[in-house]
C-alpha cells in the first residue's frame, strides 16, 4: 500500500512556463560505481535489481566530497499533460570532470550526451557556463533519466530543472552579475596600470598581476573561462582551476612584500612567505601528475595560505603599520569567502550563493579595499614629501639663528678667532644646498645635479628635460606690497611647483623670482605637461596681483629637452630653456612655450 506513495514522492513534475526552477535532489536515487567502468546496460540491470539507493545526506546539492568513484543519479520526470514538454536539466558546477546524461528518445532508446570540464566547450549540448542538458518528456508519462558524474577533486552536483524560457530569463540576470564582476576587474587593472605608467611604482604592477590572476581564477571556477577565455577547443578542467589559484596566491606575495616592506619590518615572516610562494609555483607539477590525490591537501593549503597572509596583516597592525589595517580589512572579506568555499568542498557546508560564489564575493571587497590602500599609500608619500620639505625649512631657520647667536657672542673675540669663525661659516655656506628663503634647492645644488643627470642619461640614452619658470611682473608685486610680501609669494610659488613635481625631479630657485625644474626621463610633451601643472597650481593659490594682466600671480615657463650626447652640453639645454622662457614672456606671459629639441 505504501509503495505507490513512495514512487510518487520519487518523481519530479515537469516545469511549466513561469514556475521557475526546482531542485530535483530529494527525488534522486544514487548508485556508486567505485571502478568507474559501469556501462549503461549494467546500470539498467542494477536499477531493475534495486541497486539504486536514496542517501539522506545527499539533499543539499548532492555533495559527495572527495571521491574517485563515478556516481549514477537516477531521476524520474513526470509529465501529466497531454503534450510533449521540453525541459532543461542544469548541473551548476562547472568543474565536474565528466558529466553524461542518458535520456530515452521517442523509441525509448537511451541516448548519451557526454561532456564535462575535461572535455572541450564544444562538447556541451547547450552553450552555457554550466552543464545544461535538454530533455524531452512525452505526454502523460514518467521518464527515467540517468546522470553519470565523476570528478578528479571534490564532487558537488547541484542540479536544477528548468522550463527553457524561464531558464533563458534567469541566465540573462546571472550573466549580468558575472559581467559586473569582471567589469570591475578590468577597471581595476586598467586604472592601476595607468597609475603605474604615471608613477612608476612597482607596487601598482604587482597589484595588476594579482587582480588579473584573481579574475582568471574566478573565470575558471565559474565556467566562464571555458566559454570565453581562449578557443572553444581548450579544456578548462580542475587542473587549470588549481593552477590559477596557486598563481593568484603566488602573485600576492610581491604586493604584500612591498606594501608592508616585510624584508625590513618582519624578516622571518618574509622568509616564510617566500617559501610558501615557492610551493605554490611548484604545485602545478603535482597537479599535473596526481591531481586527484593531492586535491584535498591543495585545498587545505589554499585556505592555510590565506590565513597565513591574514596573520601577517595582523602582525603589521600590532606594529601600527598604516597599510596593514587596509590589508587586514581586505583579508577578512577574502578569508570569509574562501573558508566558505573550502567548507563546501569538504561537504561541511550547504550549496548556496555564499558557499558557491564565496571566493568571488570576497575577492570583490578585497580588490576594493586594496585599491583604497594604494590610494592611501600615494597620499602618504605626498604628505611625507611635504613634511620633509617643511622640516628642511625649519632646520635652515634654526641654523641661521644659531649662527647669528654665535656671531653676537663671539663679536668680542680675538681677530684670529673671528677669522676662523668666518672661514667656518663660509665652508658651511658652501656645503649648503638649500635656498634660505624658499626651502628648495639653491643654484649651486641645481648646477651639480644638472651635470650629474646629464652624465647619467648620456650613458643610458634617455631624455632630459628642463623647465624654467618666472613669476610674472614680480617687481611690480614687490614694489606694491613690499619685500616681506614678496618673500611670502616666492615661498608659496616654490611649494606649489614642488607639489606637482615627481620625487625624481629637482625643483630649485635659479635666482630672484626664477625657478627651474630638472625632469630626468621626460620628453618634451611630458615636461610641457609638468610646466602646465605648475602654472595651474600657482593660479590655484589665488594670490591677488592688481598690477598683473590676470589679476593674480602667474608663471611664464620655458621648456627644453634633449637626449644628452657628445654634440651638446648642459649649457646648451639651459640656454634653450631660457630662450623659450623669453619667448613665453614675449607672447604675453602666463603661458608655457616648448623649445625645439637640440640637434
Amino acid at each position: 500500500m505504501l509503495l505507490p506513495l513512495w514512487a510518487a514522492a520519487a518523481t519530479v513534475e515537469v516545469r511549466v512556463p513561469g514556475s521557475g526552477s526546482v531542485d530535483p535532489a530529494p527525488a534522486v536515487l544514487l548508485l556508486e560505481d567505485e571502478s568507474g567502468a559501469f556501462t549503461l546496460p549494467e546500470v539498467l540491470a542494477a536499477d531493475r535489481a534495486g541497486g539504486f539507493e536514496r542517501e539522506s545526506e545527499l539533499t543539499e546539492g548532492l555533495s559527495m566530497g572527495y571521491s574517485r568513484s563515478a556516481f549514477w543519479l537516477r531521476l524520474v520526470l513526470r509529465n501529466p499533460g497531454p503534450q510533449s514538454v521540453q525541459q532543461l536539466l542544469e548541473v551548476s558546477n562547472a568543474r565536474i570532470s565528466h558529466v553524461s546524461l542518458y535520456a530515452p528518445d521517442a523509441a525509448s532508446n537511451y541516448k548519451a550526451l557526454v561532456t564535462g570540464a575535461s572535455a572541450p566547450f564544444t562538447s556541451r549540448p547547450y552553450p552555457h557556463r554550466h552543464f545544461v542538458f535538454p530533455i524531452s518528456v512525452s505526454p502523460q508519462s514518467e521518464q527515467v533519466v540517468y546522470l553519470r558524474v565523476q570528478n578528479s577533486t571534490t564532487l558537488l552536483v547541484p542540479m536544477l530543472l528548468w522550463e527553457p524560457h524561464d531558464f533563458e530569463i534567469a541566465s540573462r540576470s546571472e550573466y549580468l552579475v558575472q559581467g559586473w564582476y569582471f567589469g570591475m576587474v578590468c577597471a581595476m587593472v586598467l586604472f592601476n596600470l595607468m597609475l603605474w605608467l604615471a608613477i612608476r611604482d612597482r607596487i601598482y604592477i604587482y597589484y595588476v598581476v594579482f587582480v588579473l590572476a584573481m579574475g582568471v581564477t574566478v573565470a575558471s571556477k565559474t565556467g566562464l573561462g571555458a566559454q570565453y577565455l581562449g578557443p572553444s577547443s581548450w579544456v578548462w578542467g580542475n587542473f587549470a582551476y588549481f593552477v590559477t589559484i596557486s598563481c593568484t596566491l603566488a602573485a600576492f606575495y610581491p604586493f604584500i612584500r612591498r606594501m608592508l616592506d616585510t624584508p625590513r619590518t618582519m624578516p622571518r615572516l618574509d622568509a616564510a612567505m617566500q617559501a610558501t610562494t615557492g610551493l605554490h609555483l611548484a604545485a602545478p607539477v603535482a597537479y599535473w601528475l596526481a591531481l586527484p590525490a593531492v586535491a584535498p591537501y591543495a585545498t587545505a593549503f589554499f585556505g592555510l595560505t590565506i590565513l597565513f597572509y591574514c596573520g601577517v596583516a595582523v602582525w603589521g597592525t600590532l606594529q601600527r603599520m598604516r597599510a596593514a589595517y587596509f590589508l587586514l580589512g581586505a583579508f577578512c572579506m577574502l578569508v570569509a569567502g574562501t573558508l566558505l568555499v573550502v567548507l563546501r568542498a569538504y561537504g561541511l557546508a550547504p550549496s548556496n550563493v555564499f558557499t558557491v560564489d564565496g571566493l568571488q564575493l570576497g575577492s570583490v571587497f578585497e580588490m576594493l579595499v586594496l585599491a583604497l590602500a594604494l590610494a592611501d599609500r600615494f597620499n602618504e608619500m605626498r604628505r611625507e614629501k611635504m613634511r620633509a620639505q617643511n622640516q628642511l625649512v625649519v632646520i635652515q631657520d634654526q641654523l641661521v639663528d644659531t649662527l647669528q647667536a654665535s656671531e653676537k657672542e663671539l663679536a668680542d673675540r680675538v681677530e684670529k678667532r673671528t677669522h676662523e669663525l668666518q672661514a667656518a661659516n663660509a665652508r658651511l655656506e658652501a656645503l649648503s644646498t638649500v635656498d634660505g628663503l624658499t626651502g628648495i634647492a639653491n643654484r649651486r645644488h641645481f648646477d651639480q645635479v644638472l651635470h650629474k643627470e646629464w652624465t647619467r642619461l648620456e650613458r643610458t640614452g634617455q631624455p632630459l628635460a628642463l623647465v624654467m619658470l618666472d613669476v610674472d611682473w614680480f617687481k611690480r608685486y614687490n614694489d606694491h606690497f613690499g619685500h616681506q610680501a614678496g618673500d611670502e609669494c616666492l615661498r608659496a610659488v616654490a611649494q606649489a611647483i614642488s607639489s606637482v613635481s615627481r620625487a625624481s625631479d629637482l625643483v630649485a630657485r635659479y635666482g630672484g623670482e626664477e625657478f627651474v625644474v630638472i625632469a630626468p626621463g621626460n620628453d618634451g610633451p611630458q615636461a610641457e605637461q609638468l610646466a602646465q601643472r605648475a602654472c595651474d597650481a600657482v593660479r590655484e593659490l589665488a594670490m591677488p596681483h592688481p598690477l598683473a594682466d590676470a589679476g593674480l600671480i602667474t608663471l611664464s615657463c620655458g621648456v627644453a629637452f634633449t637626449v644628452p650626447g657628445p654634440d651638446s652640453s648642459p649649457e646648451n639645454l639651459l640656454g634653450n630653456a631660457d630662450a623659450a622662457l623669453y619667448e613665453a614672456k614675449a607672447q604675453g606671459r602666463n603661458r608655457v612655450v616648448l623649445a625645439q629639441p637640440l640637434d
